[in-house]
């Protein structure tokens, strides 16, 4: 099928939309440090104040005075406003005290925090102080982290890794696989571009910090007070020390497409701006000149590119968790793998379509450090993979773990495909190379090339079509070139012809270009490698915002693990509503400690809408496990005080389920049964 009519430009706009699509759609960045426990427990009712809230969580975090609330049923802050930090060994906890003798009712704890890993986290839950009440504090409905500043600041996280993917990739291609292409001017676009896409991110995420990490409100982005707290922080002094990295980069770049870009043109342009060498000792000495520069553009490229990486390494899932000294330098090969295949990939695709034919030897060599990559990304994939999910089971019971079996299928399709362009750049390698003696030229992006001999391909119909259009434009060329018979000696008359002269004749080598059936190929796998790459960068880049599956699965067995804590009732608040006068109310049930067998307790209150205790003629309780086509079983209540029933020795004879029955009678008319689900361990 040929290209004609085909926009590769327009193709890229709409992968483009689609990475904004992918980037907009996935959700803020979960919590890495999970809350595991609290003392008091969430919705716990306990007999007198406690002297202290304490909270403990899956991995180190970052907490400030300001960090923990606990605000009474009026909504007044009543901890002493003093963090202390309570970790111990393998533990992390904090915790803040209270004051002496706080009355009876709901109070309600707020706290967030900096995961290791630099993601905010936060939360909220009540527990009670002889028995729950109504409460005025007011909780954040919004996450920290989310909202508009939240998408911000993912978007511009993905952003950080695309300019970083094309910066390094590109140039990597240029010293690595085609020096030539150091004067293609859609590369060099391609590579600058990367480096400003990486400044804006960064700076935008260095701004975002404040009110990602804290208030929500974007106008925060000017509080430089706050600027300089994120500058301090871990996160902070990574963003900062990538611009000062930048700053390194863009010096690359110039000298990249500059002294680099002089150096390896072709003869012909070199004589423009010196001499070239008339001994075959000076020859010598500029070769040497020419290895040694590349050598050091190579080296200080390497190492700038690895120093980029070790940003995101330090301050993201690397640095914390398991074996944090070797999955820092893991993560950086594999970021780097990351930005030779799919960055060189994007820089071989703009060599294909807007820029001088690609030697044959250019793509064998980016096909050689492409297989090198996807060997590092295996390897250090497959570390980061045992490392982060630690179980086959959580492959598809974490978001994580799900995320990353998409991963791998994205990075299996685009080998497959790979494997195709292989095949392509062996059909190329098959045709041979350009005829010794064959001219030099320069190419329409002004890169000295080699014109590719159409011989290979001569038989195809359009490549004879080529071939015509060729012997036309050369006969047009007899009528306008400059040099006509009768032509003008008019400057601007002259300038003219030669524009078109030189449109006439990048038209030309395109068409000669494009009907080589094995090239239009290559292009054809080439972006579908690209099209995927887009799809799996975000894919990749949502997988840093997850939380890590072997984080899940231990917050899920801590929670497991509290369940059956003899310390903690089952707490239930039931209203109600007789529909007779003064029908309205609230019961609230206490099962101690809520466990199959006996011993037991039940304690039930029952209070008016205001809060207070009241009496009603009659209450009943009874349990009913239908799984197991038990009860119902009703529990004899002793009245204790007013509006307060108690009973000793419930017997709930098997796990599960249950369903609890409450039957309130408020007049000699008016009843109403209210049921809930209550689980018993």
């Amino acid at each position: 099928m040929a290209l004609t009519g085909f926009r590769p430009r327009r193709l890229l706009v709409v992968l483009a939309v689609l990475f904004g699509a992918l980037a907009a759609g996935i959700a803020p960045a979960a919590a890495h440090a999970a809350l595991t426990g609290s003392d008091p427990a969430q919705g716990s009712v306990v007999a007198h104040a406690p002297e202290q809230v304490a909270l403990t969580f899956s991995e180190g975090v970052a907490m400030g005075d300001d960090s923990l609330r606990v605000l009474d049923p009026q909504g007044k802050r009543v901890d002493r406003g003093k963090l202390r930090n309570l970790c111990s060994g393998s533990t992390v906890k904090y915790g803040a005290g209270l004051p002496p003798g706080l009355p009876g009712g709901t109070y309600t704890v707020a706290w967030q925090a900096i995961s290791a890993d630099s993601h905010p986290v936060s939360g909220a839950f009540t527990f009670s102080i002889g028995a729950p009440s109504k409460t005025a504090a007011a909780v954040p409905q919004q996450q920290v982290g989310g909202g508009l500043v939240g998408a911000l600041y993912e978007i511009a996280r993905y952003l950080a890794y695309a300019g970083f993917v094309l910066l390094a990739g590109g140039a990597a291609f240029v010293v690595a696989c085609r020096p030539a292409a150091a004067r293609v001017r859609s590369v060099q676009r391609l590579v600058v571009r990367g480096w400003a896409v990486l400044t804006g991110a960064t700076l935008a995420m260095l701004l975002l910090r404040t009110p990602y990490t804290g208030s929500g409100k974007l106008a925060d982005v000017f509080d430089f007070g706050g600027l300089q707290q994120v500058v301090l922080s871990k996160p902070g002094a990574a963003l900062l020390s990538r611009l000062l990295l930048l700053a390194a980069a863009a010096l690359f770049v110039a000298v990249l497409f500059g002294a680099y870009a002089r150096a390896h043109a072709p003869d012909g342009e070199r004589t423009e701006a010196a001499e070239p060498p008339e001994t075959a000792e000076a020859a010598a000495d500029a070769a040497k000149r020419r290895t040694d520069l590349t050598f050091g553009l190579a080296l200080g490229g390497a190492v700038v590119a690895a120093g980029l990486a070790t940003t995101w390494a330090i301050a993201e899932h690397a640095s914390t968790g398991l074996q944090p000294a070797v999955a820092v330098p893991v993560d950086v090969l594999h970021l780097l793998a990351v930005a030779a295949w799919l960055g060189g990939l994007a820089a071989l695709l703009v060599s294909l379509y807007w820029g001088p034919p690609v030697e044959r030897t250019a793509v064998r060599r980016f096909s050689r450090m492409a297989f090198g990559a996807v060997l590092v990304l295996v390897a250090t994939g497959t570390y980061q993979s045992w490392r982060q999910v630690g179980s086959w089971r959580a492959l598809t019971d974490t978001s994580y773990g799900q995320l990353l079996l998409v991963k791998v299928g994205l990075v299996a399709v685009m080998v497959a495909v790979a494997g195709l362009s292989r095949r392509w750049t062996g059909r190329l390698t098959a045709a041979g190379e350009p005829a010794a003696g064959t001219e030099r030229g320069t190419g329409p992006d002004g890169a000295g090339t080699t014109p590719e001999p159409v011989a290979a391909s001569a038989s195809s119909p359009v490549a004879a079509d080529a071939e015509t259009d060729v012997k036309a434009d050369e006969g047009a060329d007899e009528h306008t070139g400059p040099a006509a018979a009768g032509a003008p000696a008019d400057p601007a008359r002259v300038a003219q012809l030669a524009r078109q002269q030189a449109a006439l004749t990048t038209a030309r080598k395109k068409r000669i270009r494009d009907a080589d059936p094995v090239r239009r190929g290559l292009r054809r796998s080439v972006l579908t490698e690209a099209a995927i790459a887009v799809v799996l960068l975000a894919v990749t880049t949502a997988l840093t915002t997850t939380e890590p599956a072997r984080t899940e699965e231990a917050v899920k067995a801590a929670s497991a693990g509290q369940s059956p804590d003899a310390n903690q009732p089952r707490v239930l608040t039931v209203p109600f509503d007789t529909g007779g006068a003064d029908g309205k109310g609230t019961a609230r049930l206490d099962l101690d400690p809520g466990r199959s067998g006996g011993g037991n307790e039940l304690r039930l209150r029952i209070a008016d809408p205001s809060g207070k205790a009241r009496d009603v003629p009659e209450v009943k309780v009874s349990f009913t496990l239908g799984a197991k086509k038990l009860g119902p079983l009703p529990v004899t209540l002793r009245h204790s005080g007013t509006g307060h029933w108690t009973a000793s020795g419930v017997q709930l004879p098997v796990p599960g389920r249950w369903q609890l029955s409450l039957l309130v009678r408020t007049s000699d008319f008016d009843q109403v049964t209210e049921t809930r689900n209550v689980t018993i361990n």
